[in-house]
């Protein structure tokens, strides 16, 4: 198992994650998010994110809202060659802790249905299917993709 740093996303990290999301995003037939558009999403109120760096390289970024007492996970994405590796479940516990420390006691997310490998990250770690949204994520030439939304109920040290 490697060795990660978690730390706060910044404006330099901007580049790099929006370069992350494309790779991890257009496989599945989405366009990924642009440097600016991020810019101007963690410039959003209750916006942050962490980067989560190995060998002093970003191998993957989240960015999370919280309103009130809820949050939401934007997205995740993790460099291919840090998949299965545990980059994925560190970043959503540095997100989990990050919005519970904000005051957050419900985490929500939407998730592609044909997306087999986040569908488990987010089921290991206690989410649960509480709606579906037909048709919402386009991929590319072919259909688009149902979305889940998912739900954790978020403890005080759970």
């Amino acid at each position: 198992m490697p060795s990660f740093e978690l730390r706060v996303l910044e404006t330099p990290d901007l580049e790099s994650a929006a370069d992350l999301h494309r790779a991890a995003f257009a496989p599945l037939g989405e366009r990924g998010w642009t440097r600016q558009e991020m810019a101007e999403l963690i410039a959003s109120p209750g916006v942050s994110g962490v980067v989560l760096l190995t060998a002093s390289e970003a191998a993957g970024f989240a960015l999370c809202r919280v309103a009130v007492d809820e949050a939401e996970l934007l997205t995740i994405a993790v460099d291919a060659a840090q998949r299965r590796r545990g980059a994925g479940r560190a970043l959503l516990a540095a997100v989990i802790e990050r919005v519970r420390a904000a005051g957050a006691t419900t985490l929500f997310l939407e998730v592609g249905a044909d997306n087999p490998a986040a569908l488990a990250l987010y089921n290991q770690n206690d989410f649960h299917t509480v709606g579906r949204r037909a048709g919402y994520y386009a991929r590319g030439a072919g259909p688009a993709a149902d979305a889940l939304v998912m739900r954790r109920t978020l403890m005080p040290g759970g």
